[in-house]
């Protein structure tokens, strides 16, 4: 069984186009759609409440419930309520994640206030804001710890349960299309919204006529056939791996019963990246040299001392070193940069924290020597942290859970390291997976000694990294994971050299 394979990625592509709601012969041109074209107003929408079926990869995952009613306090405002959840199976744990979000919008659909509520395997976090002004101010709060945050808003903003409501409310007509700002409590940051009706069709997927209308946001195209009442019969992302479809509550709620019997490991299916030449020792490779492909559109991959990358065309042609090579050319990477963001607390590192203090001096001692502090950090990581796929918001919810993925794991030492005064930052990439001869998502962690960066893999216990992590993106909001959700499943990788004992 593997110890190291990183989910998170794919539940942020699951949780996108969950929130925001296979061509060819299925689907037929239904002739001319109806004129006028549909259109509609909050107080006299056609329907009050669906309940859909969510599907990953051909097996069933959970399902969603929307509810649209007016305000109970004010009739010219609106509130919208969607709910999920999910049970998959994976590496033969269960894994349940629960989404509720409670939106008001004006007539307009824009944001008024909205109140959010994530549970990802019994870990949870909470975010509640509203629009005043200019400024969209939210509350973050997980593990007892409330945050505040002020972001700056230019003209409407838009909750993103109102996606699936935008094209009904201003006209179902072929050809229209629609731009605006969203607020994603998943991710925390205000995104843009592109929609166009592209045509009016029927299939055998559902019954009647419905417009075909894309949606993208953050970098995925869901596919949405929408009735002439504005009701979602049928949604495709990702070529038809995620499929919502309306469904009756009770066929919902049966399913909550019925979800031990999803075994398909449909996350690792997805996301692995398949290499023709096998790596017997990965953890032991000390030299790579790779090209990968299906990058070009999303991410530039990071060059430094340790991982040289070029682009060729439509490649990428990377050479990846376990550790600082002793020569010249290292000293053009030596790092002068500010400092100031690796010593600022957030709520996913909260390295001020008493807890984290506390244990962090316990596991260091009186050791002042960098080199030896973070070997000391990751082996208390290894013997103190077991290691499962329970995803996490924050590095309390490892150190106060004892539990947790590769990306916990990197967390957890990021608020260790700074805690004791060594710059330290997440990053996210692939790393070989021996037991699936490919590789998978993963994340660890950097840290700057004698102004050089070291690969630090808390989860492996490695200091440094092997050559098989490849870093494609750093940062530990989750909004610095974004770049990553159109490379599942589009990314191809092939190994040109390597020395693997």
């Amino acid at each position: 069984m593997t110890r190291h394979v990183c989910y998170r990625y794919i539940l942020l592509i699951i949780l996108i186009v969950l929130f925001n709601s296979c061509a060819g012969k299925y689907f037929r041109d239904a002739g001319k759609p109806p004129l006028p074209p549909p259109k509609f107003v909050l107080s006299d929408w056609p329907y009050e409440e669906y309940w859909t079926g969510i599907i990953f990869n051909g097996a069933k995952i959970g399902f969603s419930r929307f509810n649209l009613s007016s305000s109970t306090s004010d009739p010219n405002h609106f509130a919208i309520v969607s709910e999920a959840a999910l049970h998959i199976r994976f590496l033969m744990f269960d894994k349940t994640v629960n989404l509720k979000s409670h939106d008001q919008v004006a007539e307009d659909l824009s944001m008024e206030s909205f109140m959010y509520e994530y549970d990802l395997d019994g870990n949870q976090l909470k975010l509640k804001g509203r629009k005043k002004d200019n400024k969209l101010e939210v509350s973050i709060i997980t593990k007892g710890q409330e945050r505040q945050k002020a972001i700056p808003v230019k003209g409407k903003l838009y909750p993103t349960s109102i996606i699936g409501l935008y094209p009904a409310m201003h006209g179902l007509e072929v050809g229209r299309k629609y731009t605006y700002k969203v607020y994603d409590g998943e991710t925390q940051t205000i995104s843009t919204v592109k929609q166009e009706v592209l045509s009016y069709e029927e299939s055998d997927f559902f019954q009647g006529q419905a417009y075909k209308i894309k949606t993208r946001f953050h970098g995925q195209e869901v596919t949405t056939w929408m009735d002439t009442k504005g009701m979602p019969l049928l949604e495709m992302s990702l070529g038809g791996i995620i499929i919502s479809e309306l469904e009756s509550k009770s066929t919902a709620m049966k399913y909550l019963a019925q979800a031990a019997i999803n075994k398909v490991e449909s996350l690792i299916d997805f996301s692995l990246i398949k290499s023709s030449v096998s790596i017997q020792n990965p953890r032991q490779t000390k030299f790579l040299e790779i090209a990968i492909s299906g990058t070009e559109k999303s991410i530039s991959i990071p060059t430094d001392e340790r991982q040289h990358c070029v682009r060729n065309g439509k490649e990428v042609f990377c050479r990846i070193v376990s550790q600082r090579q002793d020569n010249n050319s290292s000293a053009r990477y030596e790092y002068h940069g500010s400092l100031k963001q690796y010593f600022q607390p957030s709520y996913i590192i909260p390295f001020n924290d008493r807890r984290i203090i506390e244990t962090t001096k316990k596991i260091v001692t009186n050791t002042k020597d960098a080199n030896q502090q973070i070997r000391l950090l990751v082996g208390w990581i290894q013997e103190n942290i077991e290691q499962k796929p329970v995803d996490v918001f924050t590095a309390l919810d490892v150190l106060d859970g004892k539990k947790a993925e590769c990306q916990g794991h990197a967390f957890l030492y990021t608020a260790f390291a700074r805690a004791v005064g060594i710059p330290t930052r997440v990053v996210n990439g692939i790393a070989y997976a021996p037991e699936y001869q490919g590789f998978l998502y993963h994340s660890w962690a950097e840290s700057l000694v004698d102004r050089h960066w070291i690969a630090i893999d808390p989860t492996f216990g490695q200091i440094p990294a092997d050559a098989t992590h490849i870093k494609f993106v750093e940062g530990e909001d989750i909004s610095d994971l974004l770049p990553l959700v159109e490379l599942i499943g589009q990314v191809k990788l092939r190994i040109i050299n390597k020395d693997s004992p």
